[in-house]
């Protein structure tokens, strides 16, 4: 019973997603933003709203210049919703959803503890 052959019916329990927009890349662990990347530069970003943060579903955009929300798992022609937990981001549509492979998650930034608020005598 092995994922690589199709035949694994049970969850997906893999950690990692890459949202792929034109221009960025959106690098998900366990749901949460841990990284993004410029894609033409190659840097990740550091500071980025999206990082830290919970995508709250997506928005699918229609022809005629409407659009529906999807709070189900993104997909290819939809843009990436951040509302929660500070401003709003919308990104541009994703273009594919990878894996990253394992040389990628070991290079993703280390954020910085947060601050500790030392209390005065």
């Amino acid at each position: 019973m092995s994922e690589r052959n199709g035949s694994y019916q049970g969850p997906d329990r893999r950690r990692h997603r890459v949202y792929v927009t034109r221009n960025t890349e959106y690098h998900f662990r366990d749901g949460v933003c841990v990284a993004v990347r410029d894609r033409r530069k190659g840097e990740f970003l550091q500071g980025h709203l999206a990082i830290g943060r919970r995508s709250q579903g997506s928005l699918k955009f229609l022809r005629g210049g409407g659009f529906f929300p999807n709070v189900g798992e993104p997909g290819a022609g939809e843009a990436l919703f951040f509302g929660a937990d500070g401003r709003e981001l919308l990104t541009s549509p994703i273009e594919r959803v990878e894996r990253p492979v394992a040389e990628v998650v070991r290079a993703y930034p280390k954020r910085p503890a947060r601050p500790t608020q030392s209390r005065s005598a």
